[in-house]
């Protein structure tokens, strides 16, 4: 897999989960589990790799102190894996330039892009707003997989 557009042809075939990797202040590895899609950034307007997180996620600091992160995802026995710098967008980061209504529209594309759906998305926005929830970005910088 050679391009982000593969890469979005591939994490489009099911909504499945991906695992999210950063590294720590003692540089271990944390991971865990996302959904996550394909969506251009609201700012740079390139595609990214996106999640949603909670606003208090460990991996939050690990952005902040520099780390990458590495997502990997699994289709059957084929995988693709993206790696690259890290933007966050949430409360924290509004300002002229990204609004409130900005960072809620992004999260709900975010959402869709990774194969979600609600029936509701006045409450998906509450609940969004309640936990403090930040869309990260992941720009591609090395893409590795076997498809």
């Amino acid at each position: 897999m050679k391009t982000l557009e593969q890469v979005g042809e591939f994490l489009s075939t099911e909504s499945g989960l991906a695992v999210v990797s950063t590294v720590r202040a003692d540089n271990s590895v944390l991971s865990s589990v996302v959904n996550c899609g394909l969506v251009d950034h609201p700012e740079t307007k390139a595609p990214a790799v996106a999640f949603v997180s909670g606003g208090s996620a460990a991996r939050l600091a690990h952005i902040g102190r520099g780390s990458w992160a590495t997502i990997a995802v699994r289709r059957g026995w084929q995988w693709v894996s993206v790696s690259g710098p890290v933007d966050v967008l949430g409360p924290e980061t509004l300002d002229d330039g990204f609004t409130s209504e900005d960072l809620r529209l992004l999260l709900r594309r975010v959402f869709a892009a990774a194969g979600g759906e609600h029936d509701d998305y006045e409450e998906y926005d509450r609940a969004m707003a309640a936990e403090g929830r930040v869309a990260l970005l992941v720009a591609p910088n090395r893409i590795l997989g076997n498809t």
